[in-house]
């Protein structure tokens, strides 16, 4: 119980040591051993996987996933350094907090193939976009205690933008719990469930549109002559950078927006011709659609 643990990066090699193992039950406040499990082992469980261990949440061999792409078992491994299994059945044999990262016209058949090992220690957390925390409860026995998450891949460096929903059958200590784990890999907000489809289209598919507007702020400066990887730099910390200064200083973007664009300068220039472009209007309707697909995704 001695060997030291670390913040990891690639490889997982030991960055620093601690002073002694702290195993997940410690970490998360739980009073018996716990164990994380992911039903679905794609880019997004891979992320929170990563994101846990990288955290010193959980260590690599307290987590086990299933899935039953060969190719997508190999990469979890590898990249997170656990177990992996090609049922959903050994992942619920094996752990306490089962992650439902499966697609979302796949949940109710995962949920009732473990259905016969599922017990009241389980606590599921669902990362499946736009299946509601009815539908989830609808498929497993009565009384079980789950809870619904958007969860974002910046998780995989700690900057993760989650809101999740409690069940009714979940606990207060559940939320805490589910809390505690998305906050070690960024931000955690609880939510209405009624609002989580709108989270989906703002925060779950906002690193897409944010990684478009880097491409195009890189692609502005190589256009005006800056090297491609220069240009990129530059336009990957404006945004980290802007970012910052809105959550931590707390001042509306516009007001931040207006603290650099001086009267007659050059910003102002810049903005015009965002504006005459619509981005504002089109990043809206981006938020919007992506709304209504979650919600088609649930209905479905």
């Amino acid at each position: 119980m001695n060997s030291a643990l670390g913040r990891r990066g690639d490889g997982f090699a030991p960055a620093f040591s601690l002073p002694r193992r702290q195993n997940a039950c410690y970490k998360l406040g739980m009073a018996s051993q716990a164990r994380i499990g992911f039903l679905g082992a794609g880019k997004m469980a891979t992320a929170l996987a990563r994101g846990f261990v990288h955290a010193g949440m959980v260590f690599p061999s307290e987590i086990t996933a299933s899935d039953p792409v060969d190719a997508a078992r190999k990469r979890f491994a590898t990249e997170v350094g656990a177990a992996t299994v090609a049922t959903n059945l050994e992942v619920a044999k094996a752990a306490d907090i089962l992650f439902l990262a499966t697609k979302p016209d796949q949940t109710t058949a995962v949920l009732k193939e473990i259905s016969q090992a599922f017990t009241q220690k389980h606590l599921i957390i669902s990362i499946a976009a736009g299946v509601t925390l009815g539908k989830l409860e609808a498929a497993l026995p009565a009384g079980a205690r789950v809870i619904r998450v958007m969860p974002n891949t910046p998780a995989l460096v700690g900057a993760g933008a989650s809101a999740f929903a409690l069940g009714q059958s979940a606990t207060a200590a559940d939320g805490e719990l589910a809390q505690k784990l998305l906050a070690a890999v960024g931000l955690a907000l609880p939510v209405k469930e009624a609002l989580l489809d709108a989270v989906t289209g703002l925060s779950g598919s906002g690193p897409a549109y944010v990684y478009q507007f880097i491409e195009a702020l890189s692609d502005g400066g190589v256009a005006a002559g800056l090297p491609r990887d220069v240009a990129t730099k530059l336009a990957a910390q404006t945004v980290l950078g802007a970012a910052k200064m809105v959550l931590e200083t707390g001042q509306h973007p516009g007001a931040l927006k207006d603290q650099v664009t001086s009267p007659g300068g050059t910003t102002i220039e810049g903005v015009h011709e965002l504006e005459k472009g619509k981005l504002r209007g089109t990043v809206m309707s981006a938020v919007r659609a992506a709304t209504e697909k979650s919600k088609k995704l649930g209905q479905a």
